[in-house]
């Protein structure tokens, strides 16, 4: 089986995050061919979406511009998965405390930009994620801080005591950059969570 996957390619990791998804889906015995998402009309053909790191006023506004925001949402009603890391998932955030930035409103969570400070201030801690058996090694770059989760969202992980990974429906966001390692779980959390609940079950 082949799974479709679309990455929006404003800015960001996007090769390293295509890599992460094919190390994912050929781990559950899929292929996994990756577009890059710029204009419209790409988006209603994919599978799974991943919105990626950059500087999320860019993105929204490019997603708004092409009328990518739309099918995005689209996408994420008919039940399809998105993974949305760093900038992305403020872009996804029902509110990103910033007037700048549109966003998608596809996390019911509050983000603060930037919260985890600078460029300089970056730094990699083992993170404890529901689902994941091993900690995962989570790279924070500029890594914004999500605030306030609504009823409904699924803290998977938090460090100091903040949430750092969050689901909502079909829609994983994390403060962090999962794809700065080798380390493809999330994606594979956010993409396969079927298999993976099926393989728990076959082990039990």
């Amino acid at each position: 089986m082949t799974v479709s996957a679309g990455v929006v390619a404003v800015q960001g990791d996007v090769s390293e995050h295509a890599d992460a998804i094919r190390r994912a889906a050929r781990a559950h015995g899929e292929d996994a061919e990756v577009v890059e998402i710029r204009t419209s009309g790409v988006v209603p053909d994919c599978d799974i979406l991943l919105l990626p790191g950059g500087e999320s006023t860019a993105i929204s506004r490019l997603l708004a511009r092409e009328g990518i925001d739309e099918e995005i949402r689209d996408h994420v009603a008919a039940g399809k998965p998105v993974l949305a890391t760093c900038a992305g998932l403020i872009v996804a955030s029902a509110d990103a405390n910033d007037d700048r930035v549109d966003t998608l409103d596809l996390i019911d969570a509050t983000v603060d930009r930037n919260a985890f400070g600078r460029q300089v201030d970056s730094f990699e801690a083992p993170l404890d994620v529901d689902g994941l058996d091993d900690p995962f090694p989570a790279v924070f770059i500029r890594a914004p801080l999500i605030a306030e989760v609504g009823d409904g969202v699924e803290v998977l992980a938090s460090w100091d005591g903040d949430p750092v990974a969050v689901r909502d429906g079909p829609v994983v966001g994390t403060s962090f950059h999962p794809e700065l390692t080798d380390d493809s779980r999330i994606h594979d959390l956010a993409f396969f969570p079927e298999e993976q609940q099926e393989a728990e079950e076959a082990v039990f």
